[in-house]
Parts: structure tokens; C-alpha cells; sequence
């Protein structure tokens, strides 16, 4: 049986993307499951063309250009998976795109409104109910519609990893989830009720839980992923306790897409030092997850 095709997104060609592309698509795991193809810059006259360690319009538009080459032949079935190096939002910006990082690119590129960011470890599964937005803002952004959305994508999605009936947990807004209106109504007002409503389709999802400890429980085996209230509040545990080693996948998607845990590292860019640990997970993950699709659909 031919081994899949993945498509690997070099990134902001300013950073540690080429470098870490490279690095993993000749990894002796990588290539025993799969055919890597690097999309945009990364062979050493390629890079020639930008600049080392900073921001810069050119390697936003490169980095841009790779990702939707790469979207455009996952869409197209010409490669299983989409998994993209680091891409760095001010290069975006400072090229003229709109788009604050991947999800929100691929949204556009897949013509999906909704997608889900989820980080996956062996010791923790993260998704964000909210994602690149300032903190002041979360409380806006996390309408019942949003919660709601983003919890059923998540029950859904989660038995593509192996988990049959997944056990959700809602992280509170909020210290102590609000103290019953104590601390912020947000929680009481907002969480309790979807969570309630969510029960009674079927999930199983417990929450708003103190944010302190939830995490906590998960690792113990509680629960199989929780609902983060914003990007923060999940990205910190994931990276304290998987650091390197956890992969960020896209779920809504119509194709297979997953990613690093990092960014592009400006201050290491160019000197060989980048540890490609996370962009090899993510290809592997990505393998698995196009297999389990592939099966579903014959």
C-alpha cells in the first residue's frame, strides 16, 4: 500500500520554519508513514531572498502563498494532510492579509465559520472556546452560540483520535468559575445554562470548573479534553506539560490540518538549533487522523 502524501508548510521563511520542515520531513518516523512535500521556501537559495529574524511583509506573503497552495491540494485530494510550520501574525499584517494566524486563514480557505483549535498531548487535550483576540474581548466573543458550537465540535470530532465517548470539561471564565455570581456572572449566567442544555442532547460535559484545577483533574483521567476559555488560560498548561511535543489541529475542517505548538523564533532562525520535535508529532498525528478518514469515508 503507497505511503500518503502530506503537504508541510515551511512557514515564515524568516523563522525557524524552512529549518524545522526540513529537519522533520527526513525523519526516519515521518518518512516510515508518509511523503512529506514542503510547501514555500526552505532550500538555502530559496531563503537567500528574505531576511533572518525579523519581520518583514515578504516572508508574511511567502508564508501566505504556502498555506494556500498547500489548502488548495489537500481540497483537491492531491495530498492527505496539511500541516504547517509556524507563521508569525505582524509579517501578516505588515504583507497586507487580514487574517491573524492559520485558524483564522483556513476558516476563509475552507469557507468554514467555526473552526476549533485543539491542542493534543498524551497528557492533555485542549480545545479554545475563543482564540487570537485581546483578553478584554473574550467576554464579548463567548456567546452562548459559541460555547455551544464549539463543545459539539469537540464531542464530535474527538472519537477521529480514539476517544469512542469523549468527557468534556468547561473551564470558567472567571477565578473559582464566578463563586456563584460572586466573582464575574459570566459563568453562572452564560456556562451553567449551555452545559445544562448540552446534557440534555446527550454530551457528556460537566462545567464551568474552576479553572485552577480543572487541568488538573484532566491529567488524572477525569476528563478526556476540556473547553478553555480563551487562548491563554489553555495554552499554559499544554506547553508546561508537554513542552515540544504537543500538536495543534484544526478540527471543523474539511481537510486534515495540524501544526506546532510554537512560534517562529525569530532569536534562533538561521542557526540551526531548532528542535523539530513538535512539527514531527504533527505530521504523525496528521497521518493518523487522514487514515481514520479515509476508512470512514470507504
Amino acid at each position: 500500500m503507497s505511503l500518503p502524501i502530506v503537504a508541510v508548510t515551511a512557514g515564515d521563511p524568516s523563522g525557524i520554519g524552512p529549518e524545522i520542515s526540513v529537519k522533520a520531513s527526513t525523519d526516519p518516523r515521518v518518512l516510515a508513514v508518509c511523503k512529506p512535500v514542503i510547501y514555500g521556501p526552505h532550500r538555502v537559495e530559496e531563503l537567500a531572498r528574505f531576511v533572518t529574524g525579523r519581520v518583514h511583509p515578504d516572508s508574511g506573503r511567502a508564508a501566505y502563498g504556502a498555506i494556500v497552495s498547500a489548502v488548495n491540494d489537500a481540497r483537491a485530494g492531491r495530498v492527505a494532510a496539511v500541516v504547517t510550520a509556524p507563521i508569525n501574525k505582524a509579517a501578516l499584517t505588515a504583507a497586507g492579509l487580514p487574517w491573524r494566524g492559520h485558524t483564522e486563514l483556513l476558516a476563509h480557505l475552507c469557507a468554514v465559520d467555526d473552526p476549533v483549535m485543539l491542542f493534543w498531548s498524551d497528557l492533555l487535550k485542549v480545545a479554545l472556546a475563543t482564540v487570537h483576540i485581546p483578553l478584554a474581548e473574550v467576554p464579548k466573543a463567548l456567546t452562548p452560540d459559541r460555547l455551544r458550537g464549539v463543545v459539539r465540535t469537540v464531542a464530535r470530532e474527538l472519537p477521529r483520535f480514539g476517544i469512542a465517548a469523549p468527557r468534556l470539561a468547561v473551564a470558567g471564565l472567571n477565578p473559582h468559575a464566578g463563586e456563584g455570581g460572586i466573582i464575574g456572572t459570566e459563568d453562572r449566567d452564560l456556562f451553567a445554562p449551555v452545559v445544562a442544555e448540552l446534557r440534555t442532547e446527550g454530551l457528556d460535559v460537566t462545567g464551568p470548573l474552576s479553572a485552577d484545577t480543572v487541568f488538573g483533574r484532566a491529567v488524572r483521567g477525569e476528563f478526556d479534553a476540556v473547553i478553555a476559555a480563551y487562548h491563554d488560560q489553555g495554552l499554559i498548561p499544554v506547553k508546561l506539560l508537554s513542552p515540544g511535543k504537543a500538536v495543534n489541529v484544526t478540527l471543523g475542517l474539511p481537510i486534515v490540518r495540524t501544526s506546532v505548538d510554537h512560534g517562529t523564533a525569530f532569536d534562533i532562525a538561521g542557526k540551526g538549533v531548532a528542535d523539530p520535535s513538535s512539527l514531527v508529532e504533527a505530521i504523525l498525528l496528521a497521518v493518523r487522523l487522514s487514515n481514520e478518514r479515509i476508512e470512514r469515508v470507504e
